[in-house]
């Protein structure tokens, strides 16, 4: 669902796919090729909440700040399952990990990769490249070439997405059984770890 917020009404882009079950509110701006999942929660009724071309919000992911503050997801940001943003600002085809929390002032660099259930607390600073992990949140090494190839190949995913969904998507009542010959298509991936050793 869309919402206004003191008559401030949300600006998206028509090549982005909001879910009907998520709920963007307010003060918001989403670019071209946004994939936001359902129960994702983006309040921009305190400050300002700005995600860049390319992006991608999943599934029951928050996003939302103090008063007066702007979060920036900045072009190809990948914001994992159930991740919460406050006040942060996220570099450039970096991608926050599953539930990963990410606390206010926060700067991340670009190409950063933060680990699942991560915790970031208030005012900490990332430079470019960075694989975060932990709680308390610290570096344990340079995100690598192959690493960052991972992650652009799994966002490249999402950002075909927003038009599959416009054109294949719908609502519909389940079936009773399992029909014979079912053909399921499911697009091709490899993690890094698969197909090479980065440490």
């Amino acid at each position: 669902m869309i919402y206004k917020f003191n008559n401030i009404i949300p600006v998206i882009d028509p090549s982005s796919f909001i879910h009907p079950q998520a709920c963007v509110t307010g003060n918001v701006i989403i670019g071209k090729n946004v994939y936001v999942g359902p129960g994702a929660a983006i309040r921009g009724d305190w400050g300002q909440i700005i995600i860049e071309d390319g992006c991608n919000i999943q599934e029951n992911c928050t996003i939302h700040m103090f008063p007066g503050t702007t979060v920036l997801l900045k072009e190809n940001a990948h914001i994992g399952h159930g991740a919460i943003i406050h006040g942060a600002i996220i570099g450039k085809n970096s991608l926050v990990g599953m539930n990963a929390v990410i606390m206010d002032n926060v700067v991340i660099g670009d190409e950063c990769i933060i680990g699942a259930l991560c915790f970031i607390k208030a005012d900490e600073n990332f430079a470019n490249r960075s694989l975060i992990v932990g709680n308390p949140a610290k570096i344990i090494k340079e995100v690598s070439d192959d690493m960052i190839n991972w992650k652009s190949a799994g966002t490249a995913l999402y950002q075909k997405l927003p038009e599959e969904m416009g054109t294949h998507w719908e609502a519909c009542e389940p079936l009773p059984t399992l029909p014979p010959n079912r053909i399921i298509n499911y697009p091709e991936y490899k993690t890094w770890n698969q197909t090479k050793n980065t440490d």
